[in-house]
């Protein structure tokens, strides 16, 4: 398994002003992270460098020893992204999201529908995988791309708000879900409002005004 580290960096987009400055991280193998701050404070676009998907201005970005040059790189390193909005395919069912993305990082057709059911089984959606995503409501939609990030059993897993269209039984189920992938050894990056949520880490990361401070280290 691998460790995520985040070295000195600042974080923005274009050429505007860094929306993080100076963040510096480490989360290894089995640990949970906590990142909080109010809305606007940055937790995606934290998310964001972890996952490839924005480069530093300053610092960088490394999974082991690997400084991250982009998405394609973070995914073949093990780098799993559950996003805010969920970056669901509305055209498709929810088992056919689940099964393309296992297929593109490197699953077999046959591997593709056993994590597939694996995984809707896991959060509750047994039943809905024939439904084209904009059948479903928000909560199962959120469910979906939840079971999405743990079919692709990452090594690095970033769960961006995964508890925030939930109710209290299925956000308590999420986080034994992102309990069991520490477990495993993944290292997981949980962004959240929810303190209860937060309450998971291991240790947490409170942003705000562009600065990270240890509210737990």
């Amino acid at each position: 398994m691998r460790t995520l580290r985040v070295e000195d960096a600042s974080i923005g987009y274009g050429s505007g002003d860094p929306v993080l400055r100076d963040v510096s991280v480490v989360v290894g193998p089995g640990e949970i992270l906590a990142v909080t701050g109010p809305s606007g404070a940055g937790k995606t676009t934290l998310l964001a460098a972890m996952a490839g998907l924005l480069t530093p201005a300053a610092g960088k970005v490394l999974v082991d020893d690997a400084a991250l040059a982009d998405r394609d790189q973070a995914v073949a390193l093990g780098v799993v992204l559950i996003p805010q909005d969920n970056g669901l395919a509305a055209i498709l069912t929810a088992a056919e999201n689940i099964a393309v993305a296992v297929i593109a990082t490197g699953g077999t057709p046959a591997e593709a529908r056993r994590l597939t059911a694996e995984a809707l089984d896991r959060v509750g959606l047994s039943g809905h995988g024939d439904q084209l995503i904009e059948e479903l409501s928000g909560g199962q939609q959120q469910r979906t791309a939840i079971a999405r990030g743990l079919a692709l059993r990452g090594d690095v897993l970033l769960a961006d708000e995964v508890t925030s269209e939930l109710d209290a039984t299925n956000r308590q189920k999420v986080m034994d879900m992102l309990r069991s992938e520490a477990a495993r050894g993944a290292a997981v990056v949980l962004a959240t409002h929810d303190p209860e949520a937060a309450a998971l880490g291991d240790r947490e990361l409170h942003l705000l005004d562009g600065e990270a401070t240890w509210v737990r280290s």
